[in-house]
């Protein structure tokens, strides 16, 4: 551990206990509420800083809440299990089988054979498009790594310094944006929809978020397009593409996520949806995500190993290789905003900040749009939204709003940091090849965080419902 993240640990722990101390005596909250409140405090600082592994700072809500008598071990197991972390975990296997069988790297190559590659315009929007359309059902991360090394491939054919850089922003950007669309697509979607059901016990259904999701992504899908392309228009030398014919278990694979997907859409509507007319109202998203990938084990792939066993579609070798971390991650998010629900700490913060009731929608969504945008362009997105989500749900409620009014703004913005490598994986990989600078990221980056300001902000005051919560 370096000098200063073992700095960041004492003051995180000093910060809790102050916290704590003053919440009690100072403003009479009661020992749960203000053990909650430090307890909020020390993971704020630990997730930010990266003290000690985001995972480990995720399971102090687990050790401290028992022993302080805020929530027992049941109540905490229900929220590290809870039915959108299994969703998570599905969407995360489901995107293994997709890596391992290369079957986003056809669609991609489709994508980009559709649109055409005669101009260095057609190119860079193919680019950017491809892994915006893979990156709704599968990790950004690893959308960003399988699209990284066909572009540079492409930057080698066609020797033109000047597409270096919006061809490389264009993965990294649409790997982002495209996770905006759907609540598997990015980590703070999920995070949002853990945290404002428990709050509410609304569920917010894969159809309800797309509602949302889809428009603010198709904008910034195009804002980003006429961005990166502007100054571009020349003929571009051929792309030599040669894949070979999909393999059976490409087509397969592409098959059950394309089912699943369907399912996850229309599980609750038109009409109630197939969960209604099949009688089956205890199914949930998490329900079809998990069918799906014990449907990948059983399936034959048509492949033999160096044994000469018949694979699957997915095995344990592929599918434990996720990232476990997220989903702890996850787990201690819904940990303190259960705690602050149940010791009353959520109810306290909504009657101090009833004085946001002042205020213009439009201006508490820009505010909220703007200060996350521009924080997780240095803290980890995930965490970020882990720790705000209870708050900001406490602060629309408080300004006699529905919480979604303020952690839907708060979810969208998480993935609409642009300028720094730091900021979300897809950026940190392009830049790793060296190819691009931080000042040329900065640059592109700077205008695109301020138009998610404006497109999130304009579509969130669109199209949320403020009183009964997410869409009209």
């Amino acid at each position: 551990m370096t000098p200063l993240r073992s700095v960041a640990v004492f003051v995180g722990i000093g910060l809790a206990i102050v916290v704590a101390v003053v919440c009690e005596r100072v403003f009479g909250l009661s020992s749960a509420a203000s053990v909650t409140a430090g307890v909020t405090i020390l993971c704020g600082v630990w997730w930010c800083t990266e003290a000690v592994p985001i995972p480990v700072t995720s399971l102090v809500p687990f050790v401290v809440f028992p022993f302080a008598g805020v929530l027992d071990h049941g109540q905490l197991a229900s929220a590290y299990g809870d039915k959108f972390v299994l969703l998570f975990l599905a969407g995360f296997m489901i995107s293994r089988a997709a890596e391992s069988s290369q079957t986003h790297l056809r669609v991609s190559h489709g994508m980009m054979k559709l649109l055409g590659t005669r101009s260095q315009r057609r190119i860079v929007i193919g680019f950017m498009l491809a892994p915006a359309l893979c990156s709704m059902w599968i990790s950004n991360t690893a959308t960003a790594l399988i699209m990284l090394p066909v572009a540079l491939a492409v930057l080698q054919e066609q020797n033109d310094p000047k597409l270096n850089v919006p061809l490389l922003l264009a993965v990294a950007y649409g790997s982002s944006v495209g996770g905006i669309a759907t609540i598997i697509g990015t980590p703070p979607n999920g995070v949002f929809v853990s945290i404002y059901e428990q709050q509410t016990a609304r569920t917010v259904d894969f159809f309800s978020w797309l509602r949302i999701g889809l428009p603010v992504a198709a904008m910034m899908l195009v804002a980003t397009g006429v961005w990166l392309t502007r100054g571009l228009g020349v003929p571009a030398k051929p792309i030599a593409q040669n894949l070979g014919p999909w393999k059976p278990y490409q087509r397969r694979v592409l098959s059950i996520i394309a089912i699943t997907a369907l399912l996850w859409v229309t599980r609750s509507a038109p009409w109630g949806g197939w969960s209604q007319w099949c009688g089956v109202p205890m199914a949930h998203d998490a329900t079809v995500g998990l069918a799906a990938v014990v449907l990948m084990f059983l399936v034959p792939s048509g492949e033999r190993d160096e044994k000469g066993q018949a694979k699957c579609l997915l095995d344990w070798e592929t599918a434990r290789d996720i990232p476990w971390g997220i989903l702890i991650l996850f787990g201690g998010g819904l940990a303190i905003a259960r705690a602050a629900e149940v010791s009353g700490l959520s109810e306290t913060i909504g009657n101090q900040l009833a004085l946001l009731k002042d205020f213009h929608p439009v201006l508490l969504i820009a505010a909220v749009c703007l200060a996350v945008t521009f924080l997780t362009e240095v803290t980890s997105n995930t965490a970020t939204t882990t720790l705000l989500m209870p708050i900001l749900g406490a602060a629309a409620v408080g300004a006699g709003y529905d919480a979604s009014m303020l952690m839907v703004p708060a979810a969208l913005s998480a993935s609409c940091a642009f300028m720094l490598p730091v900021a979300t994986p897809p950026n940190a990989i392009v830049f790793g090849s060296e190819r691009i600078t931080v000042r040329e990221m900065a640059q592109a980056g700077f205008v695109l965080n301020v138009i998610g300001v404006i497109v999130i902000t304009l579509v969130c005051y669109c199209l949320l419902d403020f009183e009964s919560g997410i869409g009209h």
